[in-house]
Order: structure tokens, then sequence, then C-alpha cells
């Protein structure tokens, strides 16, 4: 162990030893580590995709006004949810490369030190979404009929985060022991309460009179408490110990630093893509409600559609992660030139079937005609970038998960402001709400281009220096 190492856990004597560390994914078949990482992720990511499309359904039978406004809403909260994205993202990186390494003890520490300010830093968001209403959606075009419903969601949503976020730090520690099943555990739980709360709280059932859009806020909120509490028992379970005076033993700021270097570019690259969006929104929304009420709720569909390539950019951080601590540099490109066929192959898959079947989709969500043509215009359009979304983000996981979160923020801001938005605001004049759609499309296929390009350069820079590194 370095003599940094020592001074980040508090230790003087001799170092544990390496087979005590559970890095179980740098031995074994790359391609069944894969699968076994990226099922259970798959269907934690849908269970909790699956919230905004129940939250929509629900809300939809409401009408139009309220549908409209669960549109303004998501951007805004998938953005929010992608910085504790990027915090979890964080405290996986630094906890797989740790045990990669062989060292347990830095992996415990880094694991609790990130758990402790996941917790501070939800709360901080929390209040500033809540004191931030107003202004927020001021700045996205909501209207005055919809801004009354957009603060009586918000208000017990912003109050609630904390709970996200303190479930993104657990997972963070789970994904890097390489506990996929763990932590897809979580994520069912607090679905599966949101499933069961949405029909009562919505719209009523069971002698319960609806409470309306609201509904939907105190639902969710409620699904997160119950996450925690699993999420605390699965880690308390886990290889890592939950221990909270690990933080205080040894000096504070190296796991800070450590988490914070992947942590922040991450959360920064995961809020930009979805603040893109936001900007979107409030350009379709120029073209009227209709126009806004479609392209959030084909862009909920979406996020369901493309959930394998969620889930396996979520598993890809912990595989990468763990054979670039132990060195194996070969057994990570293996892996991600693996994961980099399944979203050529998986995108161009589905978005053959979201056009082919975009009536019936668009039936599912909606009964107004001007409602169902926006839908239906946003898929034959869009659908094709979901390969190269599929690349972006298992390209940033990679990056992520070796250090150079940097990389990946580059290319979401190039993805975001140098094609998204020139391209959505040059053409919107002259095509509407299809120059947003094909804005989407655009940025997608340049955060695939950027994304393979970046990931091989990384993988050849890293080889060169080993070989350097041999030959002296």
């Amino acid at each position: 162990m370095s003599a940094a190492s020592k001074a980040e856990t508090g230790q003087t004597g001799a170092p544990a030893d390496p087979a005590s560390a559970p890095a179980k994914l740098v031995t074994g078949s790359i391609p069944r580590h894969l699968v076994s990482q990226t099922l259970p992720m798959i269907v934690g990511v849908a269970a909790i995709m699956s919230i905004g499309l129940v939250d929509a359904y629900f809300v939809g039978q409401l009408g139009p006004d309220a549908l409209a406004a669960i549109s303004f809403i998501f951007p805004i909260s998938v953005a929010l949810t992608s910085l504790g994205v990027g915090l979890m993202v964080g405290i996986n990186s630094v906890v797989a490369r740790a045990l990669g390494e062989g060292d347990a003890h830095k992996a415990a520490r880094r694991a609790n030190f990130g758990i402790a300010f996941a917790c501070v830093t939800g709360l901080v968001m929390g209040l500033g979404l809540f004191a931030l209403l107003d202004p927020i959606f001021a700045l996205m075009n909501a209207g005055r009929d919809t801004l009354p419903l957009i603060r009586t969601y918000m208000q017990p949503f912003a109050l609630g985060f904390p709970l996200l976020i303190a479930i993104m730090g657990f997972n963070g520690v789970l994904r890097g022991q390489g506990e996929a099943r763990r932590t897809s555990l979580v994520s069912i739980t607090y679905a599966a309460a949101n499933w069961v709360l949405d029909p009562i709280l919505i719209t009523g059932a069971f002698g319960i009179e609806g409470l309306g859009i609201v509904g939907a806020a105190y639902a969710t909120v409620i699904g997160w408490a119950l996450g925690v509490g699993v999420a605390v028992l699965l880690v308390r379970r886990s290889a890592i110990p939950l221990d909270l005076s690990l933080i205080f033993k040894g000096r504070m700021l190296d796991p800070a630093k450590a988490i914070l270097r992947v942590g922040l570019p991450a959360s920064f690259s995961n809020a930009i893509n979805p603040f893109g969006l936001a900007v979107l929104t409030a350009l379709v929304a120029l073209e009227g409600e209709a126009a806004v009420a479609g392209f959030g709720a084909a862009g909920r569909l979406q996020s369901f559609a493309t959930v394998p390539l969620l889930g396996l950019s979520a598993s890809i951080g912990a595989i990468v992660g763990q054979n670039w601590g132990a060195r194996q540099f070969d057994r990570a490109r293996e892996a991600a030139m693996l994961a980099g066929v399944f979203c050529i192959a998986w995108g161009l898959f589905i978005a053959v079937g979201m056009i082919t079947a975009g009536d019936w989709f668009a039936d599912l969500f909606t009964d107004d005609p001007p409602v169902i043509t926006e839908f239906k215009t946003y898929l034959k359009i869009a659908a094709w970038g979901y390969a190269g979304f599929g690349l972006l983000i298992v390209g940033n996981g990679i990056m992520n998960a070796i250090d150079k979160a940097g990389y990946a923020l580059v290319q979401s801001i190039g993805r975001v402001f140098v094609v998204m938005l020139p391209v959505a605001w040059l053409l919107q004049g002259a095509w509407g709400s299809e120059a947003v759609y094909f804005a989407e499309l655009a940025a997608n296929v340049f955060g695939a281009v950027s994304a393979i390009g970046l990931v091989w350069y990384l993988f050849e820079h890293r080889q060169e220096r080993e070989a350097q590194a041999k030959a002296r």
C-alpha cells in the first residue's frame, strides 16, 4: 500500500491481503460478467423508468393540462436525478478501482464517505429546488394554467428528493462491488411502491378519493423512503461494512477528492443532457401544448425502450473499473468492445419496432389527435439515434470508471451545446417541432462518433504507457 493510501485508510501496518478484497470481476469470462451484471441492471432500470410511464398514464387521465405539466417536470426531474447519478458513478468508480487494486480498507472508507456525502448533497439539492421552483419553470415557458399544477407536484417532490440521492449513494457502493442484483432490488422496491400507490393517490381506488397530480409526487416519495430502508439492509449484508466511523479514520480530504474527481464531472455530464432536453422542451412549447404533451410522452416511452442500453451503461463501470484497477487492460478493452456491439444491435432493432408500432404506443397515452401526431413524428425521426445514444452513455460509463470523467464531460458539452441546441434553434423557424426532433438525432450521432473515438484513444494511450513502463 502506498503512503497516500495508508494515510487515507488510517493504517500503518501491512496492507490487506488482496485476496480478501471482493473484486470478483477480475477473473472469469467477460461476456458472462456482462450478462450477469447487466441483466439485473436492466430489470432495475426498467423498474425506475416504469415510474415515469405509470405516472404519465394515470396523470394523462386527468386531462391534457396535467399531462403537459408532467412533460415540463420530466426534464427537470431527470436533470436533478442525473446529478445524483453522477455522484453514484463517482462512488462506484473509486470503490471498484480500490477493490481491483486489492485494497479493501480503502474501498470501505471511500464507500462510507460516499454514502454520507450523498445524504448531505441530497438535502442541499432538495431545499434549493424547493426555493427555485417558480423561476425554473417560468424560464421553460410554462403557461399560467400549467404553473399551479407544476408547483403542486414539485413541492413534495423537492422535500423528498434527499431520499433519492441517499439511494444513489448506497447503490454506488453496491455497484462498485459488482452487486448488480442487490442494486436492482433497491430500484424494484421503490418502483413497485409507486405502481401500487399511483392509481390510489392520483385517480382514486378502493374507496379512496384521488388527490390528482400531487398524488403522483406522494407515491414517488413514499417509494423512495422504502428504497432507502432496503438499501441500508443490503449494504450492511455486503462485503463492505456500513461503518460511518471509518470516515474519521485517516485523512478526510483523500476520499472526498477521489469521489469528486469522478463524481463532479460525471454529475455535470449527466445533467447537461437533460438540461438540453429542458431547452428543447421550451422550444417545443412555442409550437403549442399538444406538441409538448406528445414530445414528453414519446420521451418517456423512449426512456423505457432504451432500458437495456441504460442497464449496460450502469454495469460496465464495475467491470471495467475493477479490471482497470487490477491492471488487466485487455479484459477492460474486451468488455468495452462487446458493449459497443450490443449498443448498435439493440438501438437499430428497437428503432424499427418503435416506428412500426407508433400508433399503438400513442394510444396508450392519449386519444387527442394533435398529441398523437406529434408523438408519432418524434418517433419517426429521433428513434434512429437510439444506437448512438447507447454508445454515448456506455462510453461515458467507461471513461468514468477509468478516472477520465473530464473527457466524458467535454463530450457531453459538445453534444448539447455544439450540436443539439444550435441545430434546433437554426431549423425551428422552417421545420417547427420537427427541427427539435432532428436536433436530438444529430446529437446522438455526434455522441456515438465521439464516444468511440475517445474510448479508443484512452485505451491505446494506456497500452502505450504500459509498454513504455515494461521497456524500462
